[in-house]
């Protein structure tokens, strides 16, 4: 049985995670399937590391604190000092909601790296049009 060497996957394209090296813009990803389990191209498979920490640390912070309130309830139940609320009210109420917002753009400011990364700018996809085609307004409305 032959392993393959680092010079050998970089001869062949071949990357350690079973991949095949591309260029971003050699690839025509509506041709690809789209799987979450097997991401066909480098750029799914590292848009899907973000969606799942992001859904992972979502799920901690929104049922987090109620899971910790069924598992310790004298804990979670205390008054806090500051509003005189019960630990696990404040947490659910002001918490999850705050944490829910700060993943959002935590998940943004990843994707827009991941975006630099690949090349992929936000105008490509609206100039992508074919000459003499028509616009669609995307709100509703009446192109001008």
């Amino acid at each position: 049985m032959s392993r393959d060497t680092p010079a050998d996957r970089k001869e062949s394209n071949i990357q350690p995670d079973g991949g095949t090296e591309a260029a971003h813009e050699d690839i025509d990803y509506l041709d690809r399937e789209v799987n979450l389990l097997r991401p066909s191209t480098p750029f799914m498979r590292d848009h899907l590391k973000i969606i799942w920490s992001s859904f992972v640390l979502w799920a901690l912070v929104v049922f987090g604190p109620v899971t910790m309130t069924a598992i310790a309830p004298e804990m979670m139940t205390v008054q806090t000092p500051l509003f005189g609320f019960p630990l696990h009210y404040f947490l659910v109420s002001l918490g999850a909601p705050t944490g829910a917002l700060i993943l959002a753009v935590v998940y943004t400011r990843y994707r827009d790296r991941l975006d630099q990364k690949y090349g992929i700018e936000p105008d490509s996809v609206e100039n992508a049009a074919p000459e003499g085609s028509e616009a669609t307004a995307a709100d509703g409305g009446v192109e001008q």
